[in-house]
């Protein structure tokens, strides 16, 4: 034994720093220790809670705070899901790693940030599908929440978790009901009875942001014109400003021009039609119409108009023909004709006027209509034609917020008779005043719509029938819920005071913390919610409520992920939980494949067999502890290169979300380093960091596992999200050689490396002595050389 001994002692530390190498190369870490104990300090330690009120002094977000030891504030939002029954699924996990990544990269760069999340409970989804399984929708949503909270803690995000928000709960959807207050006191929000969409199914009016291609959006039921008295919001005096605003917005093009063409603005001329007089007898008792006007854009067909189409709900479609006749019929003020009007569906009430003009020479649909009918097809040229007035108009309509279902805020309304006989109020309806809010959803048992129309509150007398406040005569609640959109369109402003009984909001928080500096979500939402909000907080900011008309900086749109190359779905049985891939691999391996997957505004494909890379790559930087060491040495100008290049690359990516190029880039460094046989305990650090955003959990890990409380690295902290991002010193990326492109005539032949600042004579020279490039110019007669310093030399024959 005491030979033994003598034979090692030489060596012995050098045998024991192998040994520990080889048992860290031998072992993967554990990432369900790891991770369960980060997440709980992060809680334990507040790390993620920043301070949201306004400090002493400070003017607002665009000062430097007097509060050196905090950064600028930074609010980092991500769209709040809906809490699905079936849980968290991978397509809110890849938008909302995504969004993290972002806000761990700016927390870095020193600023302060906040990153809420909460839920958008109320709707119809949740409402069909506690129907579908015959569980009351209350107990649905409070297990959906306990569920959906569990997942979102093992994703790895830094969210405020003392700060959520749920659109279902009173001290929650108290301000909703306010913010309509807020509208009908501007004048914004009315009742009128309007042509709406209905769909059969939900057994609910739907905005006409909610039907695609004539179908419910929801369950894609063909939906229905009706009759019906709804609340509305007055979105259409907010056209040209949502409009103009466009083109100051940073945000994803793709979804400014789905708001643009939404919005639809166009500029045109309004012409009168007179009624031929004879038909004027015939016509409703309620109409007292003498003319049609007609909106369009191409003022110059008019000499072409052989008909009028009015939409059915025109106030004169009832004596219009639905075929060819001489029910009701107009004068051409071009040409003094009499011309037929007819009404047909293809016309739409609320664009235009609800009329158009026929000029089945110049419009395909006119053609067809035309054809159809035995219409006249008049060709005529240009002609200058002054009759009409200019007039813009939108296709925007005004957005219908009343649903006919349970689920959802009561519209803090009532309506009073002797209010109403006596002209003291709007058609008799009455505010709920703010100190009577919330308007308390009752409890049901029996919540199903039944489709006449009427919500389901209306089944229940004692919440119906009640006090009017106005008078204190008897009333009738409303008894329409307002849309779920209504929710989401104000919910980025409560996160900021999530717990405030007196108001929705502090006006000094919103000032320190908006706009909203990064907003990731689906572009799903663009003439949906993001519309929506961009309307609220232009009638808040004319309130003076908000400290700006755009409630969101930068708004980027994430694609759509998809699994092996299909849609994700329920019908195609590929929908994806993240809790089974978490257990096996980890949030920060499932995390950093959601970001390799793609280009984040392209979307991707899941593929199981991918994350084996990434949970491999993880462990590898794992093992690259075991290289570490304390001594100081230098190491080869190729690495240090490497590290330099890799800051550069990885900053510039994460600032422009490019999340899957940067982690090639980290795979390039970490292979590098995995060649030498020590690493510089600061290199690894850096790569720490860089690693950081991506794998919170295992970068936190090795921080401490290094020592860095008191690290040579930094400054002494204890979490690696308390640290500078590193820079890059350019002087160290400079390239010293570049490729030299060899032309002849101005076609490519070649390439040659060459030193940087090459001159001409020596590039002409190293040509003429490659083998391969030189053959080009033999027996040819070189009229002319062109030499470009570092990009290219041309030989001109």
């Amino acid at each position: 034994m005491v030979i033994f001994k003598k034979i090692i002692s030489p060596n012995y530390f050098l045998i024991k720093k192998f040994c520990f190498g080889l048992i860290l190369v031998m072992t993967k870490y554990n990432h369900k220790k790891i991770e369960k104990k980060w997440r709980e300090k992060w809680e334990k330690d507040k790390i993620y809670q920043p301070d949201l009120s306004l400090p002493a002094g400070r003017q607002g977000k665009d000062k430097k705070p007097l509060d050196k030891t905090r950064g600028k504030p930074f609010y980092n939002l991500m769209m709040f899901p809906y809490p699905s029954a079936e849980g968290l699924h991978i397509g809110n996990m890849y938008a909302f790693v995504h969004s993290d990544c972002y806000g761990r990269f700016k927390r870095l760069q020193g600023f302060d940030v906040f990153e809420p999340i909460g839920l958008d409970g109320f709707g119809i989804h949740s409402e069909n599908y506690a129907i579908k399984i015959g569980e009351h929708i209350k107990k649905v949503s409070a297990r959906t929440e306990k569920n959906f909270y569990k997942q979102l803690h093992m994703i790895g995000n830094q969210y405020d978790w003392s700060r959520t928000v749920e659109t279902y709960k009173p001290d929650y959807y108290k301000w909703t009901q306010w913010l309509f207050l807020k509208m009908y006191e501007k004048g914004l929000a009315y009742r009128k009875e309007a042509s709406v969409n209905w769909c059969g199914c939900c057994k609910t009016v739907l905005s006409d942001e909610q039907v695609i291609s004539g179908k419910c959006e929801r369950c894609e039921t063909e939906t229905e014109k009706k009759l019906m008295e709804q609340w509305f919001w007055k979105i259409t005096d907010y056209a040209e400003k949502l409009l103009a605003n466009l083109k100051v917005i940073d945000w994803s093009e793709e979804v400014k021009i789905g708001q643009k063409n939404w919005i639809g603005k166009s500029e045109g001329v309004l012409i009168t039609f007179n009624l031929k007089p004879a038909c004027r007898t015939g016509r409703s008792q309620n109409s007292n119409l003498k003319n049609i006007e007609v909106f369009t854009t191409r003022p110059d067909t008019l000499p072409g108009c052989t008909f009028l189409v009015l939409s059915p709900e025109h106030e004169l479609a009832g004596l219009a023909c639905r075929q060819a006749g001489k029910n009701l019929t107009a004068i051409n003020p071009f040409n003094n004709k009499e011309i037929p009007i007819f009404t047909d569906e293809y016309v739409l009430y609320d664009y235009g006027t609800g009329a158009i003009m026929g000029v089945p020479a110049y419009d395909e649909r006119d053609r067809v209509f035309a054809e159809k009918n035995n219409l006249q097809i008049l060709e005529v040229g240009p002609e200058e034609n002054k009759i009409g007035k200019k007039a813009v108009k939108y296709k925007l309509r005004d957005w219908c917020i009343s649903r006919q279902r349970y689920w959802g805020p009561p519209i803090p309304m009532v309506y009073c008779e002797k209010c109403a006989s006596t002209g003291s109020a709007q058609a008799g309806w009455v505010l709920v005043p703010e100190k009577d809010l919330p308007v308390l959803l009752p409890e049901m048992e029996d919540f199903l719509p039944d489709g006449s129309g009427k919500g389901p509150l209306n089944k229940i007398r004692e919440f119906v029938n009640t006090k009017c406040p106005k008078c204190g005569g008897p009333a009738k609640r409303e008894t329409d819920v307002s849309d779920p959109f209504v929710d989401s369109c104000w919910y980025y402003l409560r996160y900021l005071d999530a717990h405030n009984d007196k108001k929705p909001f502090d006006k000094l928080r919103v000032k320190k913390w908006l706009p909203v500096d990064m907003y990731i979500g689906g572009k799903e939402h663009t003439v949906l919610h993001l519309l929506y909000s961009r309307f609220v907080s232009m009638v808040l900011y004319e309130l003076g409520l908000v400290p700006s008309e755009e409630p969101f900086e930068k708004f980027r749109a994430h694609g759509l992920l998809i699994r092996d190359g299909a849609k994700i779905s329920k019908s195609k049985g590929n929908i994806i939980s993240p809790d089974d891939y978490i257990e096996k691999f980890g949030a920060d391996t499932v995390r950093m494949y959601l970001m390799f997957l793609g280009d984040m505004r392209q979307g991707g494909d899941w593929r199981d067999e991918g994350i084996i890379g990434v949970y491999r790559f993880l462990n590898r930087i794992y093992k690259l502890q075991s290289k570490v060491s304390n001594l100081k040495f230098q190491i080869s100008p190729e690495l240090e290169k490497l590290i330099h290049q890799t800051i550069k690359k990885v900053t510039e990516d994460l600032e422009n979300l490019k999340f899957n190029t940067a982690i090639s880039q980290l795979m390039i460094l970490a292979n590098e380093m995995e060649k030498e046989k020590e690493l510089l305990k600061i290199d690894y650090c850096k790569l720490i960091i860089l690693l950081a955003p991506f794998a919170p959990h295992l970068a936190e890990e090795l921080w401490e596992q290094l020592g860095n409380k008191e690290s040579a690295c930094s400054e002494p902290v204890e979490s690696v999200f308390k640290q500078k991002w590193p820079k890059y010193d350019p002087a160290k990326i400079k390239e010293d050689s570049f490729e030299l492109i060899v032309q002849i005539n101005g076609k490519f032949r070649g390439s040659i490396s060459a030193s940087k600042n090459l001159g001409q004579s020596e590039a002409e020279k190293m040509v003429l002595a490659d083998e391969k490039l030189a053959k080009y110019l033999s027996g040819q007669k070189i009229k002319k050389v062109i030499f470009v310093k570092d990009k290219l030399i041309n030989f001109v024959a």
